[in-house]
């Protein structure tokens, strides 16, 4: 995925355009065929060929197939509109949109534990950004409160005051500054000279033989003043004092721009005890809520994610839509601009899996499709007033059932703090609420990626986790406000996390045929192949147009950690629904070293069974004693197929990083 995967030209009409992706049509015939088939298949299993002698295997087996075929009508359904989205860049709009009324953008750097170097990365990459200065504000969101933190941020804000841009908006200021206290001062001396020319009016007809020179002076300075004020106000000396109250106030905002100039900023909140704190949504919502923070828009940026120059510029456009009749931009009802995340530390072969193109491709493009593109807590753009909006209507709810939350006021107010997938969550409220999202494919920030197997779990299972309990607590199918496309979107997210159950399944049968000869299907003959092979051929066919681009290295590694990680599905599954109390742990950015075989022995085991359940049935069939050998064959490329897809996370359990790596 790269930068190349837009087209940044602007050869369309208007500041911004979708079209289908392509192939979608391709997709959308043999995706319709491919369910026809697959139906024709669960049709004949229910009625033709379950094995009443074993309803102990077979029922668990059909009741996988068709959780997968429900999993499947849903995938296709959420890839029916994948959008394409083109965009002109901020400098580029037609009309153009004057800087002046750029919007003000505050970036949010989340972080807890992470090595300060690593924060000095992504806030030297944020200062960076191609945006004018005086409306860019970084602040690091630190809650763990590091020392080290705090004097990194100290040192890099005095850093960033000395730069060329920061000191050529401080000449600016200041020469502005110092321009309007020299007209402070020609007021003042008008001032004075105001009192001779009233001295003069009241004495004039006393008066009579007063030196011509004075008089002159005195129309003089009476047509300087007039052609200094506004013609509206009407007493002199209100006009007087008008104006120089008026530049008075000019002068202390121009203080008050050189003193903000500083817009590298340290957040560190308090946490006090026995309040619930909320991890990274409690982090981002006292940023949103303390008074620290102004801008309109808010990019969020986790402690590790880069972001490229053209960041804001990219993706801003999104949130105005020019108006015909009044002339001018306005702002729509955009919630928030998501773009792809990817990694810069990915070793060769990407032994972990995190590569992520399906998802941050075909999947959020459909989303975005049907309104329904996914927040993922990182390189997103949201704006400012729909999280407060949406946020405090929920707070509001939840108040009216325990006033003791008061206390947490800026705590939940903004961002999601309902569930440890915070983003997720926040993403449907504000679907729920009206508001609209995009979603922009285009790499604009690059981060780091877990290089262990450990953090690697640690963070699925949080993303596990975190869905399951949205499901259980804000179940999108009785959320008001959504349309039914994104309750489909957002439950086949959900949906998807219950796979281990049935993966488990599919893993074992091959396993207790070769030992037992008990199968779960009455006939593994003709008749089960004209049924199974077309639905199957087919299934692949579908994905492979869905997944047309993408290397085939990268869509191998997803399936295998789609079946390798059963275990770990199961765990989060059980957890949640047995009301463990689950914590938000922050995803590690340094290598855990060790081998970590122990946390993947139930892969383990199956691998050692299947391997022996091979073997077992070669040792039957070369002593002659193998009963239907075709079956046993047929079995035999089934758990073939396991070993490939679990030998990836077994893998992974020992991998080491080269030197290059």
């Amino acid at each position: 995925m790269n930068s190349a995967s837009i087209n940044n030209s602007v050869n369309f009409f208007g500041n911004s355009c979708s079209i289908l992706k392509k192939r979608t049509l391709l997709f959308r015939y043999l995706a319709e065929i491919n369910l026809i088939f697959g139906f024709w298949y669960l049709q004949w299993r229910i009625t033709h060929s379950i094995n009443f002698d074993a309803l102990w295997l077979s029922i668990p087996l059909l009741l996988a197939e068709i959780y997968s075929y429900c999993g499947g009508v849903m995938f296709v359904i959420g890839l029916w509109r994948p959008l394409v989205r083109q965009v002109k860049s901020l400098d580029q709009m037609m009309p153009p949109l004057p800087q002046i009324d750029w919007p003000t953008v505050d970036v949010f750097i989340t972080c807890y534990n992470e090595p300060a170097e690593i924060i000095e990365q992504t806030a030297q990459s944020a200062l960076a950004i191609d945006y004018p200065a005086t409306k860019l504000h970084v602040y690091v969101l630190d809650d763990g409160n590091s020392p080290a933190i705090r004097a990194m941020t100290q040192k890099l804000c005095i850093a960033d005051l000395q730069s060329p841009p920061l000191q050529k908006e401080a000449s600016r200021i200041d020469a502005e500054r110092s321009h309007l206290i020299e007209r402070l001062q020609q007021l003042e001396k008008l001032n004075f000279n105001l009192q001779t020319a009233e001295k003069w009016l009241q004495e004039s007809s006393a008066i009579q033989n007063l030196e011509k020179t004075s008089s002159e002076l005195v129309v003089e300075s009476l047509q300087q003043f007039i052609l200094w004020l506004p013609p509206e106000n009407q007493s002199i000396t209100e006009k007087l004092n008008t104006e120089k109250q008026a530049l008075e106030k000019a002068i202390y905002r121009k203080e008050l721009e050189l003193v903000e100039l500083a817009r590298f900023h340290y957040i560190a909140r308090p946490k006090p005890i026995g309040i619930p704190h909320h991890a990274k949504a409690g982090n981002l919502n006292y940023a949103i809520f303390s008074g620290e923070t102004f801008g309109e828009f808010i990019l969020t940026l986790d402690a590790d994610h880069i972001p490229k120059p053209q960041f804001l510029k990219r993706v801003l456009p999104y949130f105005y839509t020019y108006n015909l009749l009044s002339g001018k931009y306005e702002q729509n009802r955009i919630a928030f601009v998501q773009t792809p995340q990817d990694f810069y530390n990915i070793p060769a072969g990407d032994p972990f899996g995190h590569k992520a193109s399906l998802f941050y491709g075909p999947l959020q493009q459909g989303k975005d499709g049907m309104n329904a593109a996914f927040y993922t807590g990182t390189n997103a753009i949201l704006r400012r007033e729909a999280l407060i909006n949406v946020g405090l209507q929920y707070f509001a709810d939840e108040f009216s059932k325990d006033e003791k939350r008061l206390e947490e006021f800026q705590l939940v107010g903004g961002v999601s703090s309902n569930s440890i997938t915070e983003d997720m969550n926040t993403a449907m409220r504000l679907h729920g609420s009206g508001w609209k999202s995009i979603y922009h494919h285009e790499l604009l920030a690059e981060g780091l990626a877990p290089d262990d197997l450990s953090s690697t779990l640690k963070q699925r299972l949080r993303w596990a986790q975190g869905t399951i309990q949205v499901l259980l607590r804000e179940n999108p199918f009785a959320k008001p406000g959504l349309t039914f496309w994104q309750r489909l979107q957002y439950f086949k997210t959900m949906y998807s996390y219950f796979s281990g159950f049935a993966t488990l399944v599919f893993i074992s049968c091959p396993i207790i045929y070769f030992f037992t000869e008990i199968a779960p299907v009455k006939t593994y003959g003709s008749d089960f192949a004209l049924h199974f092979l077309p639905a199957f051929i087919l299934n692949r066919l579908t994905f492979l147009a869905v997944t047309w681009g993408i290397p085939a290295g990268e869509v191998w590694r997803s399936e295998q950690y789609a079946i390798a990680l059963f275990p770990l599905l199961i765990q989060a599954v059980w957890s949640v629904f047995t009301g463990q109390k689950i914590n938000f742990q922050v995803t590690p950015k340094q290598r855990q070293a060790g081998i970590y075989l122990r946390m993947v022995w139930p892969q383990l085991l199956v691998f050692i069974l299947t391997i022996l359940g091979i073997l077992w049935s070669i040792f039957l069939f070369a002593i002659g004693h193998l009963n239907n050998p075709w079956v046993h064959l047929l079995n035999s490329v089934w758990a073939i197929y396991n070993l490939l897809l679990l030998s990836a996370i077994i893998r992974a359990s020992v991998w080491q990083p080269t030197k290059e790596s």
